[in-house]
Formats: structure tokens, C-alpha cells, sequence
């Protein structure tokens, strides 16, 4: 260096150069401010505080002194347009020689209360949507595990025992049943991986919850027979029970190796294809027979949200011997408006690109389980077209009766499905 009067910390670890005079330290803290040398030679200038107990500090300067050395840094540093070496503004640089810097604890507890909001408000929806998601795989597994094993079973119907009597009212009375628990125990654990098996009395045990939020929003008691879960299963227009009428079988559940939840309503009396007699009236075909088992399933058992739509859902399953096995997953809403054959699939893409038509099975399936769909604002209510077309080209319809039918032209209403 030229000018060894500078007081300075040397970045070479050797001592401090001597220190000449009081000026020489003025005059040179202000030349070399941004010497380059200085810079590349990572040396800095070390004003050191006046002490707390003393008038000067170990440089002999004074509180006036250092005051001058820093209005003369930040004139010199304006003049010439730049910054000082030292980060910051000029008066935070000249500052920077004499006062540490920090965080405020008021400045650390707003920071965390921001970072705490934001938290707050995107966790839920983060939270959801992976809930959301795992539901969706945990139903597409449990119905592909559905309908891979009910066609392994040579038949699904006359399964349990049933022994009916006529009371005094000529009303028949079923005095012994244990279908759907024999359907469960001869039938389905013989071609799926059933852990725990529960008869109508004891439901709970299999990680049934007593209660469940429907699609629209209201609470419903569990049902525990076939005729509690839809009181118009198996009736005609005419409100009588058909010509095959059902028996009010209890329900029986059972737990899976994955940790679901299932009850069974079971009707043992299923009949075979679906144009098969006997038949309703008003040339439709009431659906209530062809029905051979729903099952109510519960993704995670007790925990919640206990919810249809999310962690609970239905699988139905028609025709003793041909099979047909649908889980349709109904949208929150019915459309509000009714719709021309030609343009009602239209309407459930255009409401959502991942909704369709239910196909008549599907259809059959949302009117079975009609008290799992109801709300104060939703009802399974009036004629719905399906996708599924007769031989004669018109659409299979389902209505709040249960009763398929063929219509060909018509605006009526769409409750669209995704599987």
C-alpha cells in the first residue's frame, strides 16, 4: 500500500498497520473508501466506537469526530454516484461502522402470523384435495375387486334362509331370515378376501357408523332392512308391490382386508335379464327384481367424513347369472333444467367434462339407493333420460318409481354420473 496510515484489519491475519494522527485517519478513511486495492485485498475500514467510559476511543476520537468522518463518507459517496463499500445506502454504510443490525421481535411476530394466514387458508384445500384423490383410487379399486369376484359366483340369487307366514291382517310375515349373511358367508367370501362378517344385529361391529351425510347435505339413519333403505323398492305406480314382491330381508355387513365397510341389502328372489317378465304397469318394466344386491360401502370405517360422494359410496349388482356390476358416482346436483333426447348427453359435458349419462343400470342403481342422494334441495324426483338406447332406437328412462322406460321424445331431466 502507499499510504500506511489507515487504520485497518488486514485480511492476511498480520497486525494492525500503526496508526500516525487523528487527520491522517480522517483524510485517509475518505481516499481510500472504495480504493480497489482495498476491495480486492478484502480490507475495511474499522472506525471503532467512542468506549462507555472514556471521551475517546482507543484511536483518540471523539463522539464530534466520528459524527464529521460519516457526513464525510456520505458527501464523497453522493458526489461520486456510487455506494460506499460496505452494503446499504451511504448513511447505512457509515451507520454499519457503529451499530449491529437485527430483527425486531415485533417484525418476527408479524412475519409468523402472515406465514400462519397463508397456512391457514391453502392447508385445507391441499388437505382436501389429497383426500379427494385417495377416495377416488380406494372406489375404482373396490369396484374393479367387485367386478372381478361376483362373476366367479355361479349365481346370485336363493341364497339364506326364509320362512314366511300370513298374520292375522293376511299381511305376510317373515319369521326367519338369514339371506343376505348367507350371501355373504356361502357366497361372496368364497370368491373375495373377507375379514369380519356381521349379521343385522350387531352392524356396528364391522365399522358401520349409526348415521351418514347424504349427497345433499342432511343425515340419515342407517337402515338395516332391504325395504327401510327405500320404502318404494319393489313397488308399481299403483303403490302395490309387484307381482314378484320382495321380502324385507335384513341387512348384514362385513369388513374388507383394505379396511372397508360394506353392508349388503339382498334381495334372494332377483330374477334374470332385464326385459325378463314379469313386468309393471305402463308397459315400463319395474327394476326393484332384477336388483340382486346393493352394497353401501365406507372407505376408512369410522373415521370420517362418513359422506356420500367421498368416503362412502354404492355398488349395485343385477341379473342372478349374466352379471352386471355398476358404481355410478351421481354429481351434487340434478340439472335444473330438462333436455331434449339429442341434447342431453351434451348437457352433462358441457355442466362438467369428466360427467356422462348413466347408462340404464346406472340408472336403476341411482334410484335403488334414492335416500342416499336426497337433500333439502336434491330428490331423485320425476323422469331422468339414460344413455342406454331400446332395439327400437328410442332411450331407456328411469323414474322416481323405479320403473324403466322407453321414450323417444321428450324434455326431460339429466343427473349426470361419472364412474
Amino acid at each position: 500500500m502507499k499510504n500506511k496510515s489507515v487504520i485497518t484489519y488486514a485480511g492476511g491475519g498480520g497486525p494492525a498497520e500503526p496508526v500516525l494522527s487523528k487527520q491522517s485517519v480522517l483524510t485517509d478513511a475518505v481516499k481510500s473508501n472504495c480504493h480497489a486495492e482495498l476491495v480486492s485485498a478484502s480490507v475495511r475500514i474499522c472506525v471503532l466506537p467512542v468506549s462507555l467510559d472514556r471521551s475517546r476511543n482507543k484511536f483518540g476520537m471523539t463522539v464530534k469526530e466520528i459524527s464529521s468522518l460519516r457526513a464525510v463518507v456520505d458527501r464523497v459517496a453522493i458526489s461520486l454516484g456510487t455506494r460506499h463499500c460496505l452494503t446499504g445506502s451511504p448513511r447505512a454504510a457509515a451507520l454499519a461502522m457503529t451499530e449491529r443490525v437485527a430483527f425486531t421481535m415485533a417484525e418476527i411476530l408479524l412475519s409468523l402470523t402472515i406465514i400462519g394466514v397463508v397456512a391457514a387458508i391453502t392447508l385445507p384445500s391441499l388437505t382436501g384435495n389429497i383426500n379427494e384423490r385417495t377416495w377416488n383410487t380406494q372406489r375404482k379399486a373396490l369396484y374393479a375387486r367387485f367386478s372381478q369376484a361376483l362373476p366367479l359366483m355361479p349365481a346370485l340369487n336363493g341364497y339364506g334362509t326364509l320362512t314366511e307366514e300370513t298374520d292375522s291382517n293376511g299381511s305376510k310375515v317373515v319369521t326367519e331370515d338369514n339371506a343376505a349373511e348367507t350371501f355373504i358367508t356361502s357366497g361372496l367370501s368364497k370368491v373375495m378376501k373377507i375379514n369380519n362378517i356381521c349379521d343385522s344385529d350387531h352392524l356396528f361391529d364391522c365399522g358401520v357408523n349409526s348415521s351418514l351425510i347424504t349427497l345433499g347435505g342432511s343425515s340419515s339413519l342407517t337402515a338395516k332392512t332391504l325395504k327401510t333403505f327405500n320404502s318404494l323398492f319393489g313397488l308399481n305406480s299403483s303403490n302395490q308391490f309387484d307381482s314378484i314382491s320382495l321380502i324385507d330381508t335384513k341387512a348384514a355387513a362385513f369388513e374388507t382386508q383394505n379396511g372397508e365397510s360394506i353392508i349388503v341389502y339382498y334381495n334372494p328372489r332377483c330374477v334374470g335379464s332385464l326385459q325378463e317378465t314379469p313386468w309393471g304397469g305402463r308397459g315400463g318394466y319395474y327394476v326393484a327384481n332384477k336388483v340382486c344386491a346393493n352394497f353401501v360401502y365406507d372407505l376408512n370405517g369410522t373415521k370420517g367424513p362418513n359422506t356420500v360422494g367421498k368416503d362412502i359410496g354404492f355398488i349395485t349388482v343385477m341379473y342372478p347369472s349374466d352379471i352386471k356390476v355398476v358404481a355410478p358416482v351421481p354429481m351434487t346436483n340434478p340439472s335444473s333444467g330438462t333436455y331434449a333426447r339429442d341434447v342431453a348427453s351434451k348437457a352433462c359435458t358441457d355442466l362438467d367434462s369428466d360427467y356422462r349419462l348413466p347408462n340404464s343400470e346406472e340408472g336403476i342403481s341411482m334410484f335403488v339407493n334414492k335416500n342416499l342422494l336426497a337433500g333439502s334441495n336434491v330428490i331423485f324426483n320425476g323422469i331422468y333420460w339414460t344413455s342406454s338406447k331400446t332395439s327400437t332406437g328410442s332411450n331407456w328412462v328411469i323414474s322416481s318409481l323405479g320403473e324403466l322406460d322407453d321414450y323417444s321424445s321428450a324434455d326431460l331431466k339429466v343427473w349426470c354420473v361419472k364412474r
